[in-house]
């Protein structure tokens, strides 16, 4: 049996996030992936862009992140725009609202992953396990057993779960989710537009679908549509020619003609919380923790929040020299990462709910409520500092 102080489930961005985070401590950490190790360093284009605030630029700075990132890759969002149906009215948030600096950047989430697997290579004390997958757990009084599918044992003082919204290691340890299914498909495709999108941002919910646009360099932008599965699945299977007119008209030929330039990726569309963050010596980050729903384009910067939070009070216990398991350090992250996201979670479900709503009183709210929003700039002010997370 490997001993080790902390074992992390789950190489996705998450799970390197909080490694890399815990590289300054001394700790000796294993990380068990699934994936063979040239998957993780050669993660393949899967056609999610990542929207990313101010704060989660200022992690991924520290974490040595941001500096592998192909600055050619990294859009700047300049400005957001939320469209309600047919209504030519849109609620717009402009940078010129925090101090003109981008509301964000938009960043492919395979070059997050690979620049997380680079930010790894040679970390002292860090151990990757790749290719094998957990197969049970069991708890001692030191921490728990992780037993892997070739037979191996590894011991952890603290076992971190990273290992998506539908965790097994998860559910190992007993600890149950709450999951709500939308019953739809999100469907996202790199297109080529024709107009300017001026680098914004639109969220349109249109009767029957939602759809985005992210807008990325070379006159890009990102198709995100959302649509009951059987519909999504015959857009897979048109032609490119095919495929770019629905997708221009799905955005009423708003900027021109639209045109794929990758395959589109299709996922389904799952929200989950779990009931608890934190287990006797284990934690959950990341999407193992809470699972968003895409509206809000807070999934990732919320997982990498709970990383980060976790990763320094492990650091600080292992400065103290006190338990880097202790129940008090795991209390303290459960209550602040709840306070993060508990609201965030409940508002994008809310917001998922009533924009995909098509009876008439929900149509009628969803477009008072937005001129409400537009009419009230400390609200629309409010609303562009939560999108954005500034940072001092």
């Amino acid at each position: 049996m490997r001993r080790m102080d902390v074992v992390v489930v789950g190489a996705g961005p998450a799970g390197l996030c909080f490694a890399r985070a815990l590289a300054s401590t001394g700790l000796q950490v294993g990380l068990v992936e699934a994936q063979p190790r040239q998957a993780l360093s050669e993660a393949a284009f899967d056609g999610r862009e990542i929207a990313l605030t101010h704060a989660s630029r200022q992690s991924l700075e520290q974490l040595g992140l941001w500096q592998r990132l192909p600055e050619a890759e990294v859009a700047e969002l300049r400005d957001a725009r939320v469209l309600n149906g047919g209504s030519p009215f849109a609620l717009t948030f402009a940078s010129s609202q925090v101090d003109g600096q981008p509301l964000g950047w938009l960043v492919p989430n395979h070059l997050i992953r690979r620049a997380a697997w680079q930010a790894v290579q040679g970390q002292n004390g860090l151990e990757l396990f790749d290719g094998r997958k957990v197969q049970a757990v069991r708890a001692d009084s030191q921490g728990h057993v992780v037993r892997l599918d070739d037979g191996s044992e590894l011991h952890a003082r603290l076992l971190v779960c990273a290992d998506s919204r539908f965790s097994g290691t998860r559910r190992m340890l007993g600890i149950g989710a709450q999951m709500r299914d939308f019953g739809k498909s999100m469907l996202v495709c790199r297109m080529q537009v024709e107009r300017d999108h001026h680098h914004t941002a639109w969220e349109w919910f249109g009767y029957g679908r939602t759809m985005a646009l992210l807008p990325l360099n070379e006159g890009q932008a990102s198709a995100v549509i959302t649509l009951p599965p059987r519909q999504i699945e015959a857009l897979l299977a048109m032609d490119e020619i095919a495929f770019g007119e629905a997708i221009s008209g799905f955005f009423e030929h708003r900027l021109g003609r639209m045109q794929p330039v990758a395959t589109p990726q299709a996922y389904p569309l799952v929200g989950v919380y779990a009931h608890r963050f934190v287990g006797e010596r284990s934690a959950l980050i990341g999407d193992a923790a809470v699972g968003m729903h895409p509206v809000t384009a807070h999934g990732f910067n919320l997982g990498l929040a709970s990383a980060q939070r976790l990763a320094q009070g492990i650091a600080e216990q292992q400065r103290r020299g006190a338990d880097i398991a202790a129940a008090g350090m795991l209390g303290r992250y459960q209550r602040g990462h709840r306070l993060a996201a508990r609201p965030l979670y409940e508002a994008t479900n809310a917001i998922a709910s009533l924009y995909t709503d098509d009876r008439r009183p929900a149509r009628l709210l969803r477009a008072a409520g937005l001129r409400v929003a537009q009419g009230v700039a400390p609200f629309r002010q409010l609303i562009a500092a939560h999108l954005t997370q500034r940072v001092a």
